[in-house]
């Protein structure tokens, strides 16, 4: 009985080993298996592009406050950053000899004026001629003339504000000797209650920039223009949209480079003179073909995406991109809408090949990425 058995095991096993090398024989015979790979279909759809350049920010005005005649300050009235007035006194310089000066200029106008008061009589007496009388009143004129230069300088010991706005760095303090020649200014106003952010375009950015926009003059343009954002330096995205001004019509000879304008509102004053940032300026794509990233490959410089036939075959095709929108490519040529696209792992296809497409939503493949880290 026992032998039975055993006999019986024998056999069973070697069914097993000959089926297992028959599956495996079969298997070889059969060739690689047709992977099953996602495809979406091309759609069409309307985005915002964004193209940035770098910028820098000024106040709408920047005053220089200088003296108007030689001194040494003795008052200091203000601090960086604070805001002052127009013709509110920033600093005071020594004006004592101005003030010698003025003294004795204002007593060669009151002998000037005895001189005269004591020829009106003579002259009306007959005893003296009117030719004395008018050259008395010149000397006189001369004298009041010599007072009010004097007591001007006097005054522009008093430097003041020429705009509204917000004091800079102040350079020079108490003790400082300025004059009028003096290369260093003693601080600059500014008012930013508004900001200029100055940026330029290469000479093909401006002509496809300016071409593209509605008007039939170079005015009408501008003022058809969309609002621009700014990148802070730190990255954020300033709160405020800003409208292009003006554009430089002349090409920069040295960079080739054409100067833009934009302003920005600043009430808060997060931004001030000498900030830099990024111009961000949009462009909309209407009804535009748009294929995920994730779904393209790089191949010698150019990008491919594998297009799906009827039949199952996946085929290399050179697509032609006129924009990048977050995880999408604004596409020009190569493709059309309605096209079925390998989703994911085009890059590992190698030549026309047979797979077993599965068709996703176009949105699950093209969602933005969440940024995890900064």
């Amino acid at each position: 009985m026992k032998k039975t058995q055993l006999l019986i095991l024998l056999f069973m096993a070697s069914l097993v080993l000959t089926s297992c090398g028959n599956d495996k024989k079969q298997q070889a015979q059969a060739g690689p298996q047709t992977p099953t790979l996602p495809v979406v279909a091309i759609p069409s759809k309307t985005v915002t592009a964004y193209t940035t350049f770098p910028a820098s920010i000024e106040g709408i005005v920047n005053s220089e406050v200088r003296a108007k005649i030689s001194g040494y300050i003795t008052d200091v009235l203000v601090d960086e950053g604070q805001k002052v007035s127009k013709g509110q006194t920033l600093f005071r310089l020594e004006t004592q000899s101005l003030s010698q000066d003025a003294a004795a200029a204002k007593a060669n106008v009151n002998a000037a004026q005895v001189e005269v008061n004591k020829l009106k009589p003579l002259v009306e007496k007959n005893i003296i001629s009117n030719v004395q009388l008018e050259t008395a009143k010149a000397k006189l004129q001369q004298a009041k003339s010599g007072y009010s230069s004097i007591a001007a300088n006097i005054d522009y010991g008093n430097i003041k504000s020429p705009v509204n706005g917000y004091v800079g760095s102040i350079k020079l303090r108490k003790g400082a000797l300025v004059s009028p020649t003096s290369q260093t200014p003693l601080t600059k106003v500014s008012d930013i209650s508004k900001v200029y952010a100055y940026f330029s375009m290469n000479e093909k950015e401006y002509l496809d920039f300016i071409q593209n926009a509605k008007g039939s003059d170079i005015e009408e343009k501008i003022k058809n223009l969309p609002k621009v954002q700014l990148i802070l330096a730190n990255g954020e995205l300033y709160k405020e949209e800003g409208t292009i001004e003006t554009i430089n019509s002349q090409v920069n000879a040295q960079t080739g480079s054409i100067s833009f304008r934009a302003v920005f509102d600043n009430p808060s004053r997060v931004l001030t003179n000498g900030n830099s940032g990024k111009i961000k300026i949009p462009k909309v794509f209407t009804d535009a073909l748009v294929i995920p990233k994730e779904s393209t490959y790089e191949q010698q410089g150019a990008t491919y995406v594998y297009k799906v036939a009827k039949d199952s075959t996946a085929v290399s095709a050179k697509i032609e991109t006129k924009a990048e929108v977050d995880n999408l490519f604004v596409v020009s040529s190569g493709v059309e809408k309605g096209d079925l696209i390998v989703a994911k792992g085009a890059n590992k296809l190698r030549g026309d090949t047979k797979i077993n497409p599965q068709e996703m939503p176009f949105d699950s493949i093209a969602k933005p990425i969440e940024k995890v880290f900064r």
